[in-house]
């Protein structure tokens, strides 16, 4: 799947094309990609030639193969070189990523808004399974349990084991967790909202509401819970329902208050510990950034502004 603001661009190479370096073929076939950002797009693993990524840009290509690229966010934010040393700064540049928990099993972090949970087409670099893979002395994969959204902060699980690994994607698929999440959405939701089940993706989906403050008309605060896990759930269920979460990149509020980002995080984890059985919960504050945008919209709202 594309991830959303990316552009995926597929072709089959023509027998013109034939013995044309992959970087050639991409700026020529691409639009709007310079020879340039095509090296550059393959360093990031955003091209694919038969099914396989690639990143050598000097590779030929060969008459009827297909090529697919994955144009979006990932390129923008890159280091406008390839190499090494130009991935290290793009890693460099992002947020730190705090460890709540971690043993022999399992990984618990406190994700910064910024960071992808996971590998996408765009690219294989700057997420969180690759870092954490990277990071584990001595280096080791991590498997990707459930994710949240890039623009999302808040807890997330990542498996050190296969064990944990299948206990968790159990756990999760039968959903024997506890995850809650923090939401300031437009406009006064009423309480007796307290449930959405609204399937998604043609699958059952189902959010519970509580109110946690109001701010006039202009906007609530809502602790979600979510029974189930589909993507973008609470984000889905609050547009629906009339009152999306602010800062969504999807939905024009007019006349809204602006958040520095989607105004969405995961508050709380809850699960067993996949080998011992024992009940693990996390905790996460709403992070500083959405705080000081919340008590100063409380501020302006309090005072009629």
């Amino acid at each position: 799947m594309t991830p959303a603001g990316a552009r995926r661009v597929a072709f089959t190479v023509r027998a013109v094309e034939e013995g044309l370096r992959l970087d050639q073929v991409l700026a020529l076939r691409v639009p709007g990609l310079s020879r340039r950002q095509a090296r550059v797009l393959l360093d990031l693993g955003g091209v694919f030639v038969d099914g396989r990524r690639v990143r050598i840009a000097g590779r030929g290509v060969r008459a009827g193969q297909a090529i697919v690229a994955h144009v979006g966010g990932a390129l923008a934010r890159a280091t406008k070189d390839v190499g090494r040393a130009a991935r290290a700064r793009d890693e460099a540049a992002l947020p730190p990523v705090p460890v709540v928990h971690q043993d022999m099993d399992v990984i618990v972090v406190d994700k910064p808004p910024g960071i992808l949970s996971a590998p996408t087409p765009e690219s294989d670099r700057t997420n969180l399974v690759s870092l954490l893979s990277r990071r584990t002395q001595p280096p080791e994969p991590v498997f990707l349990v459930h994710r949240i959204d890039r623009p999302t902060s808040g807890l997330l699980v990542f498996a050190r084991s296969a064990l944990a690994n299948r206990a968790l994607g159990e756990a999760f698929r039968t959903h024997d967790v506890e995850r809650e999440y923090v939401a300031v959405v437009c406009g006064a939701v009423p309480d007796a909202l307290a449930t959405i089940d609204a399937p998604l993706g043609g699958r059952r989906a189902v959010t519970h509401l509580a109110v946690a403050g109001r701010l006039g008309t202009v906007a609530t605060v809502l602790r979600c819970r979510l029974e189930t896990g589909r993507t973008h759930q609470i984000r889905l269920h609050c547009r629906g329902a009339g009152h999306p979460v602010l800062g969504d990149a999807d939905v024009a509020v007019a006349g809204g208050p602006e958040p520095p980002r989607l105004a969405l995080h995961a508050a709380v984890l809850g699960f067993r510990h996949p080998r011992s059985g024992e009940p693990l919960r996390f905790t996460s504050p709403l992070p500083a950034d959405l705080a000081g945008w919340l008590e100063a919209l409380r501020t302006r709202v309090a005072a009629g502004a």
